[in-house]
């Protein structure tokens, strides 16, 4: 018994030591979405800045597929020392739990240790440059006036994209098809190549092609206009409804991860985020900081799961 306790005291001992000492080599953000993807770039923009602020560098790893899930099966099989975090959105925790309910291979919260709700932002749809149409109404009557269905493109099944259009082909009776990419840069790429119709995309990745006039703005989603692009007005702004609300961004360890690292974690995020040069380049890519607690986390998601799991029922999104 003696030698038992002694055993259990030496282990304890070494894993506070081992949090005192965190971080003490480079850490792995994962982004469960292609290189060069909105959140690819975003996850990027945070990493350096973290790097500093912890001592160490934070090298950022591209697992994209399945609409996050390959990503976040690659977190889930991490070792919990705060070593391994992802940067991901709403997908993993929210659409993918609902539209993947039998088959999803990992439990958001039973596998998954939030530190911070990083964002809140909004996504765009976009059409050809030479589209005959530049807003929303317009883009319904040519929809309306095809005589095959009208394609768009998101980064994913089950994903905001997905779903923002499932909505409009639900609420306006629209003869849409869905095209699933692993991102929304190959998405925004067949749209100006002319090889899709639509693609809902981020601002980050859609901006510079815009500039270039290889593509149109159509409308924003979202419950307001964003700061990126104040220009575009939003689909409800336009007289299009049911496309208000907003997805977030968020970061998670894998279960398991000590309760000091997570804190320690969400601290420097936080901070991060809230440093006048990332908080101007964030909001330009459509994202309003937040850097709230686990626990603030878990109560949102818990909150807004209800409107999301009822909405994405109605839109008959379904698994393809």
């Amino acid at each position: 018994m003696r030698f038992a306790a002694l055993l259990a005291a030496s282990a304890f001992a070494a894993a506070a030591h081992a949090q005192a000492d965190y971080p003490n080599r480079p850490l792995r953000l994962i982004t469960p979405f292609n290189p060069g993807g909105a959140i690819d770039v975003y996850s990027r923009l945070i990493a350096e800045p973290l790097g500093k602020r912890l001592g160490q560098n934070v090298v950022v790893e591209a697992i994209a597929g399945a609409n996050t899930i390959v990503g976040t099966q690659a977190l889930v099989r991490a070792a919990p020392d705060g070593y391994t975090f992802m940067i991901t959105t709403m997908s993993t925790a929210v659409n993918n739990r609902i539209l993947f309910a039998k088959t999803l291979p990992y439990d958001p919260e039973r596998d998954l240790a939030p530190i911070t709700q990083l964002s809140y932002g909004t996504v765009l749809l976009v059409a050809p440059a030479k589209a005959p149409y530049s807003d929303a109404k317009g883009m319904i009557d040519w929809i309306r006036r095809q005589s095959r269905p009208v394609t768009y493109g998101s980064w994913g099944i089950a994903s905001w994209g997905h779903l923002a259009g499932q909505i409009l082909k639900r609420d306006h009776g629209l003869n849409l098809e869905h095209v699933p990419y692993k991102g929304d840069v190959p998405a925004i790429t067949d749209v100006q190549n002319g090889n899709l119709d639509l693609a809902f995309a981020s601002p980050t990745s859609a901006i510079p092609r815009i500039q270039a006039g290889a593509i149109k703005p159509i409308a924003m989603t979202g419950p307001q206009r964003s700061a990126s692009m104040p220009e575009l007005a939003t689909f409800s702004e336009q007289g299009v409804p049911n496309l208000d609300l907003a997805i977030w961004v968020g970061a998670y360890a894998p279960a398991g991860t000590p309760r000091p690292i997570i804190d320690r974690l969400q601290r420097e995020l936080r901070a991060v985020i809230h440093t006048p040069e990332v908080r101007e380049k964030m909001i330009a890519q459509g994202q309003t900081p937040i850097g709230n607690t686990p626990e603030e986390f878990v109560a949102n998601v818990r909150a807004d799961f209800p409107k999301w799991e009822a909405l994405i029922r109605a839109s008959g999104a379904k698994i393809e």
